[in-house]
């Protein structure tokens, strides 16, 4: 057996337990805190010194997600590699991973998914059920036509770095897909058909290195400007919405031999369910269970990528409401401290704030609070009395 000096068992030891994560945003610092309370400690990749996750992070190292140099440096301070968003270089990153760095999930499971062209195509393979779509590029340019039987509008995609809104675009009429056409790479958007849905539902799921499936409860999501507002889990939903839901996410985790943690986002309604987006990686719509549930989101995300036991996220109340707090315009101008003190002056809320500058629009921070009540009408009548305490002292940014 090879001897050391003990400086260089100590490093060894510290590095078997770190994990390394590719972004610094608030997915990352509630990581962080997931990994604080089971003694991992986090080397994370952040694009600067002030981004949310850098103040938990055992070593740092400053640079943007994609680059793959940085992600070298990274992986010499860690025991394997995990992932804040898909906004990753994956081909740049393959030489890394032939060289013995682990990544949770495989880079070879991401590549169908970090884009979403492929993340339809690979929908469509499995015969999952999800909007009718057709690439920009399919279309002609000088003269452009939607699909026979499509009607507008129709919601125009990036493939690539959509959030929150950005990357999406709703075309009204023939003469907004021509301006599509003029002012984007063709190659890299696609249309697709506009879906009547009742509700926006969302699944966190998880898989482990040994193939064992779990799954957060289902979720109803609620949006505003594309950007979500509010969440309630369990939804309001049945049995079958909830097995056809789980089984097409578990059918995505095994086709892709994925580890770690996956959302799917839905549209349901009375055409049926639909699949609307899939995200490689923790996702708003399960920021409820840090205080709902057994083992949160960023919990197995970290207990998988650790190599530790992945425990069963069990609901451990009735239910529970997720809201998020917005950066607010400029002419609502109750000093942050005073909104924030307020927040905290209701019992039932637990608060998190990410330490962002505020940008109206942006994601600050977000409150969670459980529901009682055995019944969805029970728990959704306390939702809505909770929702409005809330956003009488945050609410949503103005002309937004």
């Amino acid at each position: 057996m090879a001897s050391f000096p003990q400086t260089d068992l100590q490093r060894m030891a510290s590095v078997d337990n770190t994990i390394g994560v590719i972004g610094g945003g608030q997915l990352a610092l509630m990581l962080g805190e997931a990994a604080q309370t089971r003694g991992v400690t986090l080397a994370v990749q952040a694009s600067k010194a002030e981004d949310p996750a850098a103040s938990l992070a055992k070593d740092l190292v400053i640079a943007g997600s994609t680059d793959a140099h940085a992600t070298r440096e990274l992986s010499t301070h860690c025991a394997g590699i995990t992932f804040e968003n898909e906004w990753v270089a994956v081909d740049a990153l393959m030489p890394l991973e032939r060289q013995g760095v682990q990544f949770t999930p495989s880079l070879a499971s991401l590549v169908p998914l970090v884009n979403k062209l492929s993340q339809r195509r690979l929908l469509d393979d499995l015969l999952i059920p999800s909007p009718e779509w057709i690439s920009l590029a399919e279309l002609n340019p000088g003269s452009p036509s939607l699909p026979s039987g499509w009607t507008f509008p129709v919601m125009a995609k990036a493939a690539y770095g959509g959030y929150d809104g950005k990357g999406t675009r709703v075309v009204n009429d023939l003469n907004g897909l021509a301006q599509l056409l003029r002012n984007v790479d063709a190659n890299e958007w696609f249309i697709e058909a506009w879906i009547s849905y009742e509700q926006e539902l969302a699944l966190v799921v998880s898989r482990d290195s040994k193939g064992r499936i779990r799954s957060l409860p289902l979720a109803e999501t609620h949006q505003k400007n594309q950007v979500c507002d509010w969440v309630i889990a369990p939804a309001a939903v049945s049995q079958l919405v909830e097995a056809t839901a789980y089984n097409i996410a578990a059918s995505l985790l095994t086709k892709l031999s994925y580890v770690g943690v996956m959302t799917l986002e839905f549209f349901y309604g009375s055409s049926g369910l639909f699949v609307n987006e899939v995200a490689p990686r923790t996702h708003n719509s399960g920021h409820f269970s840090i205080e709902a549930c057994s083992s949160s989101q960023f919990d197995q995300q970290l207990c998988i990528a650790a190599g530790l036991e992945v425990p069963n996220p069990q609901l451990i109340a009735d239910g529970s409401l997720m809201v998020n707090l917005l950066g607010l315009s400029h002419d609502q101008a109750e000093p942050l401290d005073e909104r924030l003190s307020k927040l905290r002056s209701i019992e039932e809320l637990h608060l998190h704030w990410y330490g962002k500058d505020e940008i109206p629009g942006r994601k600050l921070g977000h409150v969670t609070t459980l529901l009682k009540g055995h019944s969805a009408a029970e728990r959704a009548e306390r939702a809505q009395h909770m929702l409005q305490s809330i956003r009488e002292i945050w609410p949503l940014p103005l002309n937004w």
